[in-house]
C-alpha cells in the first residue's frame, strides 16, 4: 500500500480559522481547481517514521523550514480513491506563501514525446477559510478539516 504523510498548517485570527492548501503542479492539474487541492504531503520512504516524513514533505513542497517548538496534533489518516493511505498532523503556523518554492519532479511530456520536463510538485499555495477549503480540497481529505474543527472547537 502506498503511504503519504503531511501537515495541515492553520492560523486562527478573530475566531476564524484558515488552512494552507497546495495545488498540484504539472500539466494534468493546470485547469483543475475545486476538488484538486491538498495539504502539503508526500510519500513516506521505506523505513521512514511517518511523522518525520510528514514534516520533511511539508518542508520540501513549500520550500520552507518548520521552526522548532511547533505543537503538532495527530489528525489520523484517510484512504484516497487511489487506495493511498494519507496520514496528517495539524500545526498552527502561518508561513508567508509568497516565499514558497516547491521542489520539482521530472516527467515525459507530452507523453511518449521523448521530451523530459521538470515541473514543480505544487504550483501554488493559498490560505482558505474552512468553508472554502471544503470546496477546494480532495474529497478524501475532507475528514482532516472536520477533525481540525473538532480539535479547535470551531
Amino acid at each position: 500500500m502506498v503511504v503519504s504523510a503531511g501537515l495541515l498548517l492553520y492560523r486562527v485570527a478573530d475566531g476564524n480559522c484558515k488552512v494552507l492548501l497546495v495545488h498540484p503542479g504539472g500539466p494534468f492539474f493546470r485547469h483543475k481547481d475545486n476538488g484538486a487541492w491538498s495539504l502539503p504531503k508526500g510519500l513516506v520512504e521505506d523505513g521512514e517514521d511517518i511523522f518525520t516524513a510528514a514534516k520533511r514533505e511539508c518542508e520540501e513542497e513549500l520550500g520552507i523550514a518548520l521552526p522548532p517548538g511547533l505543537q503538532y496534533v495527530d489528525l489520523g489518516s484517510v484512504r484516497q480513491k487511489s487506495g493511498k493511505r494519507v496520514h496528517a498532523w495539524a500545526a498552527e503556523r502561518a508561513p508567508d506563501i509568497s516565499q514558497i518554492r516547491s521542489n520539482t519532479f521530472r516527467m515525459e511530456y507530452p507523453p511518449r514525446s521523448g521530451k523530459w520536463i521538470d515541473f514543480p510538485e505544487i504550483d501554488r499555495a493559498e490560505w482558505y477559510a474552512i468553508p472554502v477549503a471544503r470546496e477546494k480540497i480532495l474529497t478524501a481529505q475532507l475528514p482532516f478539516l472536520d477533525r481540525l474543527e473538532e480539535i479547535l472547537k470551531l
